[in-house]
């Protein structure tokens, strides 16, 4: 059976299990806690974190897949410490997390320097550690396809055909970035049924999401909780109508959430958006999507076969 580098090691694919495809344990603001400690409390946070991380079991989830890279504070060592005796198999991502501009290191070296990069974390393990990335990840945002984002959409493709890994996105519904990041995906020879395309569950467009299904890709209907773009109902009810269309094959389901987000104060995210947590699927979603219709076993498509699927495709082409 096919196996999937996870923090703690490979495991098999079929023993996944049900998987939330698209969260973090940290975002951090990169840079900013090395230079201005005093901005969290870091042992607080750990344990913090390692204590929403170890109620996911109790709710059914097995596996978690972070997608934080450069950018938004990926930092593995902090990761595995907040893991520590959790029961779940965590995969970490390799790639880069820009709207626009690059780091400045990148500015004067082409995609393939940056593709190396990627591989080194995928092949060899991700910040002298042994802990190697399973999925790359890349943003597209309401500016598009800049210079900047274009050297990472490109560089990311390129290591997706070197290692197999595949991809998950970020993306900015409203413009339908999501159709761009297709189109440089497959100039540079990508099969796009092995693509996420994130936050795609932040539209009710169905001819947009259409669009991406038939392509190939998979869509991200993986920001549950964020109620100030897309409200719970609707965003249930988009899944469920994609599901009587015949595409529960290719939805995978998340929150885009974090145990620590430093983006916003706490207090205000408490208070414009109190459903955006890892346990807001397992507890409300799930039972709301099969009041509006769709069946255990589409349900089981999205949480389990579908991110399976995702990583068992494996090997450069």
């Amino acid at each position: 059976m096919p196996q999937v580098e996870t923090l703690r090691g490979p495991v098999d694919t079929g023993q996944l299990g049900f998987t939330l495809m698209h969260e973090h344990i940290f975002v951090i603001s990169q840079g900013v806690p090395e230079t201005f400690p005093s901005v969290w409390d870091e042992e607080r946070e750990i344990e913090n974190a390692r204590s929403q991380l170890g109620g996911l079991a109790g709710l059914g989830v097995q596996t978690f897949v972070d997608l934080s890279v450069l950018g938004i504070g990926r930092e593995i060592h902090r990761m595995l410490r907040a893991t520590e005796g959790v029961q779940l198999n965590v995969i970490a991502a390799t790639g880069l997390y820009t709207y626009n501009e690059l780091p400045q290191y990148f500015h004067n070296r082409d995609a393939d320097v940056m593709a190396d990069l990627f591989v080194r974390d995928i092949t060899e393990g991700v910040q002298g550690t042994n802990v190697k990335a399973a999925i790359l990840k890349c943003a597209t945002d309401q500016p598009g396809v800049t210079p900047g984002v274009e050297k990472v959409l490109r560089a990311v493709a390129r290591a997706h055909r070197r290692t197999g890994a595949p991809i998950s996105t970020h993306t900015h519904v409203g413009t339908k970035r999501g159709l761009e990041q297709q189109d440089v995906f497959e100039q540079e020879g990508v099969d796009l049924t092995r693509v996420v395309i994130g936050h795609s569950g932040d539209s009710e467009d169905l001819d947009y999401l259409q669009s991406l299904m038939k392509r190939g890709s998979l869509i991200g209907m993986d920001r549950f909780g964020v109620d100030v773009y897309l409200p719970t109902e609707k965003r249930v009810a988009t899944i469920a109508k994609l599901c009587e269309l015949g595409y529960a094959g290719q939805m995978v389901l998340s929150h885009d959430a974090s145990c620590y987000f430093d983006w916003l104060p706490q207090e205000m995210i408490r208070a414009n958006v109190p459903n955006w947590h890892f346990r807001h699927i397992s507890e409300d979603v799930l039972p709301a999507l099969r009041r509006a219709g769709v069946s255990d076993e589409q349900i089981g498509q999205m949480t389990v076969d579908n991110p399976r699927r995702v990583f068992e495709r494996q090997g450069p082409y």
